[in-house]
């Protein structure tokens, strides 16, 4: 009987924490007039906040293409010099809003899904981007080149702190 008035209850705490993964940072703002034919392809990981599904990772790189379904596949691989071996992860996105507004919602594990927004692009190539997953615990800078000029590092950690992230925690990727 107890388990029965708290299926309920359970239901609504697992829906508020599925639904809270694809929120955004407070004063984060996804980037409009975003294409997504552009931003398909390869990116390289520059610099991010650490988190165990990333610890120890050099030569990141994330690999956009298009899925049958409308979505996008996702292919994030990294080097794990400590196993010696390269570690891969598959997963999917989807827009959460409209499709000319950078903020995704991407899933490595099963139909659990996180936040994935662009906030800041360079729009004139596509060669970088700025990105923050649901809270200010996560952070990347993507390139589609392995380095990026001081500049274009220097702005990313200007407006990420300006925006709160803890930037003192970035680690840089080395991608050589």
């Amino acid at each position: 009987m107890l388990w029965k008035n708290r299926i309920p209850y359970m239901m609504c705490s697992v829906i508020f924490f599925l639904s809270g993964c694809v929120g955004i940072p407070e004063g984060v703002k996804p980037v409009d007039n975003f294409e997504l034919d552009r931003y398909l392809g390869k990116w390289y990981e520059i610099a991010r906040l650490d988190h165990s599904f990333e610890r120890g990772l050099s030569k990141v790189t994330a690999h956009y293409s298009l899925r049958d379904d409308g979505g996008i596949n996702v292919i994030n691989r990294g080097f794990s010099a400590e196993k010696n071996a390269w570690k891969e992860a598959l997963g999917k996105a989807y827009f959460v809003n409209d499709a000319d507004e950078g903020h995704l919602k991407v899933s490595f594990f099963g139909p659990f899904y996180g936040s994935y927004i662009v906030f800041e692009l360079d729009t004139a190539g596509y060669q970088y981007a700025f990105i923050s997953g649901p809270d200010k615990d996560y952070l990347w800078l993507l390139s589609r080149a392995p380095t990026v000029s001081p500049g274009v590092i220097e702005a990313f950690i200007s407006r990420s702190k300006a925006l709160g992230f803890d930037t003192s925690r970035l680690i840089i990727v080395k991608q050589n």
